[in-house]
């Protein structure tokens, strides 16, 4: 089937994707420049950051039951007017303690806006177009996040424009799919966090996936916070965290297909020395210029996202087929406490020894997933590698919701005459 034509039935999703995230990434950069700008702590900025993790997550739980009774349609429209007013509300009340109460209200509404619009794709795909559609997907999640980023240095963060044109993107989010004529789809799979399993099934995977939601959180919150102390402009600072997008982009294909021929633990170990010497040049190089900068931040992105994909394809590894949706579910309940956890250790370390201290957190929370990574290849033997299933590139976990599962080639369901359930290659 020609692509025009497997795309024309989601157009009007995917446009309400590109404005949904391109709000995001403005929102996401803006808060944290404005917050260091009007003098707040590092504390009061990554608690933003830990407050979002913690709605976001909560949001994937309770949107699913709000949806049954309100309907796809009423529900996202209502969450994404909720993300525009807590934006205004950020322009009309400039108090840290509020900004981490309006940030909260965004991640709640942002996680079941994803979930709707990824429950709504996966109706309009069938096992032919599925993978086709997820790369798709991955594209205009990542390119409207980095794009919208970019969007704060068309006005200046002390006014309340940027905070304007924040609303407007998540106000002309709705358009599309109120006006679409698709139906709406089943119900939202609602999430059982049972997490004992998952452990059981690879410890390394669930130790790694925190990790690699800490590595996010202290740097998705926090970079911007060092850039504006580190006296770059705006558009440095949007370059600054589009470089490590742009790294997590570029490292996390070869890295994975490296993992495929040999024992993935021992990628995830070169993954976080990466990130320890990425973070030691930081707190070294961190009053250097913007092009060593972008490089130590295209670096670190290189770590900060394929320690999730790595770590979730190692889970696989070990899970039986049937369970990929609900392992990997899970681990992205695991990711979020770590994004959780992530910007709220980095404060401390900046609040200490001043904005280089992202570095070090960068740093010594990628040596913790590379030095916990190699421990566990002398606890348990490697699977064989004709035996586990090739590397899948996944979008950033911070756009994921379990939703987002139900679209990868990974989560079809089984052929005709196949068994539903498949035996457990756990050991």
């Amino acid at each position: 089937m020609p692509l025009p034509v497997q795309i024309l039935p989601i157009v009007s999703l995917l446009i309400s994707t590109f404005f949904l995230m391109a709000g995001a990434g403005l929102m996401g950069i803006l808060l944290p420049v404005r917050g260091s700008i009007e003098g707040w702590s590092s504390y009061q900025i990554g608690a933003f950051g830990t407050s979002y993790a913690i709605a976001f997550t909560a949001g994937c739980v309770i949107i699913p039951k709000i949806v049954q009774r309100a309907g796809h349609v009423r529900t996202f429209s209502s969450l994404a007017s909720l993300m525009a007013i807590s934006v205004l509300l950020c322009a009309i009340v400039v108090d840290p303690y509020a900004w981490i109460i309006f940030r909260g209200l965004a991640g709640f509404a942002l996680a079941g806006c994803y979930m709707i619009i990824e429950s709504w794709l996966n109706e309009r795909v069938t096992n032919e177009t599925r993978g086709r559609i997820f790369s798709i997907y991955m594209v205009v999640t990542m390119g409207a996040m980095m794009g919208g980023q970019y969007v704060m240095p068309l006005s200046q963060p002390q006014l309340t424009v940027p905070f304007m044109l924040c609303a407007i993107l998540f106000a002309m989010a709705v358009i599309p799919n109120a006006l679409s004529k698709a139906q709406s789809p089943k119900p939202l799979t609602t999430i059982r966090i049972n997490l004992v399993p998952i452990f059981r099934n690879s410890p390394v995977a669930a130790v790694g996936v925190l990790l690699a939601g800490v590595l996010s959180g202290i740097w998705n919150n926090m970079a911007p916070v060092f850039g504006e102390k580190a006296g770059l402009s705006t558009a440095e600072i949007a370059t600054l965290v589009v470089a490590a997008m742009a790294g997590g982009i570029v490292f996390q294909v070869p890295l994975g297909r490296i993992s495929d021929k040999v024992d993935r633990r021992y990628v995830m170990t070169a993954a976080g020395l990466i990130g320890v010497g990425a973070g030691t040049a930081g707190v070294y190089l961190a009053g250097s210029g913007p092009a060593v900068l972008f490089t130590l931040a295209f670096l670190i992105g290189g770590v900060v996202y394929p320690a999730y994909s790595l770590a979730v394809a190692h889970a696989n590894d070990y899970a039986a087929d049937s369970d990929f949706v609900k392992i990997a579910s899970g681990m992205l309940i695991l990711y979020g406490v770590g994004t959780m956890i992530g910007p709220i250790y980095a404060a401390f370390l900046m609040e200490t020894f001043g904005p280089r201290g992202i570095f070090q957190a960068v740093g010594s929370a990628a040596a913790f997933y590379a030095a916990y990574s190699f421990y566990r290849t002398y606890r348990r033997e490697a699977m064989p590698v004709d035996e586990r299933p090739d590397f899948q590139t996944v979008p950033l976990a911070r756009t994921q919701t379990p939703a987002s599962f139900a679209l990868d080639p990974r989560a079809e369901p089984a052929e005709p005459g196949e068994p539903e359930e498949a035996p457990s290659k756990a050991a």
